[in-house]
């Protein structure tokens, strides 16, 4: 029997991003992996980001410049242009780990084309600064075992480091601005089959991200996630709990 051949579609959002977008092209275009579309959805930049992005064209990259209502809209607008088997959101700045990250993340599927796939995977990521030095990995390790009931510890996967299946995403909420993902990883989890780990490091995260730039309305978005996912009383204690290990 045949091996199933997935595809990856990756999801670039950008505006304005002329020094960071280029490093994320090139990672994309050296993937040893070529069953790839790279979809770059742009809102319209005014600096040199569409130059640069020309200099890549391909038949694997698709872009789309137009304004749009905020980062998570341009996100959907990803998913509904997007084709492949499985969806990943990398930043502009970010990159995959190794040249052959994808070919990895392929081999770790089922040998047999009527075998179900697992409908999430996930992995680890690295830290890396605008120079690509590394600087540590993640603060919070990626857990053996995933369910949507790991994440009243927080976001223990990088939103980067999570791929989905296409036929199960649901569109991103709007009414978040800063920590959509958040609520979107743990949908999809809730949805999902079989999530599995790739034992994998699979990203290099960019020091900077906009849920840094905007801390506090981020953690502040994501205690109404939990909420809403976990409820108040679990949320509330788990925060208590949070607080007593920063003080250690």
């Amino acid at each position: 029997m045949n091996k199933a051949i997935p595809t990856f579609s990756i999801i670039t959002v950008t505006y304005n991003a002329e020094a960071t977008i280029e490093v994320t092209l090139r990672s994309v275009q050296q993937q040893t992996y070529r069953q790839i579309e790279h979809i770059i959805i742009d809102g319209g930049s005014k600096d040199n980001t569409l130059l640069i992005i020309e200099r890549y064209k391909d038949s694997y990259l698709k872009v789309i410049s137009e304004p749009d209502n905020g980062l998570y809209d341009a996100m959907n607008k990803g998913i509904r242009f997007a084709t492949g088997t499985y969806l990943c959101f990398l930043n502009a700045g970010d990159t995959f780990h190794d040249a052959d990250t994808l070919e990895k993340m392929a081999n770790t599927l089922p040998l047999t084309s009527n075998t179900e796939i697992p409908s999430i995977l996930y992995g680890e990521t690295a830290i890396v600064n605008a120079d690509r030095q590394f600087l540590h990995m993640r603060r919070h390790k990626a857990p053996e075992v995933l369910t949507w009931k790991s994440f009243k510890q927080g976001m223990l996967v990088c939103h980067q480091a999570f791929f989905v299946k296409r036929d199960l995403t649901e569109p991103y909420e709007l009414q978040y601005k800063y920590s959509s993902d958040f609520d979107w990883c743990i949908r999809m989890m809730k949805k999902a089959d079989v999530i599995s780990n790739t034992h994998l490091i699979l990203i290099d995260y960019l020091e900077e991200g906009m849920t840094t730039r905007h801390h506090k309305a981020s953690l502040l978005e994501r205690l109404r996630i939990m909420a809403k996912h976990y409820g108040w009383p679990t949320t509330l204690v788990m925060h208590l709990w949070f607080i007593l290990r920063l003080l250690k």
